[in-house]
């Protein structure tokens, strides 16, 4: 069904872009950090099932439709600009210990989970990366080219959920080392805003 050659190629391409700093790796570290180590994790969780959805949409041809529709590309990244500043605000204002369970503070674990899915789901710059990325290791010539774009959707996103779960755990952990300091953890939230706030004008500000 696939290019052995392009398969192997594309792997290795694949973790390059995964061990790379990143908007979601970023994220997901913010989140580990606010909400400790299962926190982390599942938010990497959440941008993994989030970009299955990507590969899906890649495979349907609708992400093709952010190259001929520019608004639709800028009311997503609009959107997604206010949901991380959003968050940010809740991180800044936030005086719970790092791992809490608080309602009105903190990450929950569910919340984080979801979080971490609308994040990249809202990023329209994934949508154009699989778009540009993932036909490059797509042959026609062998077939079932739907199924192709699959298997490499799905290869990348468990790639990346294991790499950036265990930036997830590692963030989460060295917050749960800190958790006894209330000013430590202020620290961390207001690190973790800052991430947040960083993310919205990134995002906000890029060119197409």
């Amino acid at each position: 069904m696939v290019d052995t050659s392009l398969y192997v190629a594309f792997l290795v391409a694949a973790f390059v872009l995964c061990v790379t700093p990143g908007p979601d790796m970023m994220f997901i570290v913010a989140m580990g950090g606010r909400g400790g180590p299962v926190t982390g994790l599942l938010a990497a969780l959440g941008v993994a099932c989030a970009m299955l959805v990507h590969a899906g949409a890649a495979t349907l041809g609708l992400s093709a439709l952010f190259t001929t529709l520019p608004a639709l590309y800028h009311v997503l990244r609009w959107a997604g600009a206010a949901y991380l500043l959003y968050l940010a605000v809740k991180a800044f204002r936030d005086r719970s210990l790092p791992g809490e369970e608080e309602p009105s503070a903190g990450p929950g674990r569910q919340r984080a989970f979801w979080q971490g899915a609308v994040i990249n789901l809202l990023n329209p710059k994934v949508i154009l990366f699989n778009v540009a990325f993932l036909p490059q290791f797509v042959d026609p010539g062998l077939g079932h080219v739907s199924a192709q774009f699959m298997l490499l959707g799905v290869t990348i996103a468990v790639m990346g959920f294991c790499v950036d779960g265990t930036v997830g755990l590692m963030s989460g952990k060295l917050a749960a080392l800190l958790r006894g300091s209330r000013r430590v953890a202020r620290g961390l939230n207001v690190f973790s805003g800052s991430v947040f706030a960083a993310l919205a004008v990134r995002l906000a500000v890029a060119p197409k």
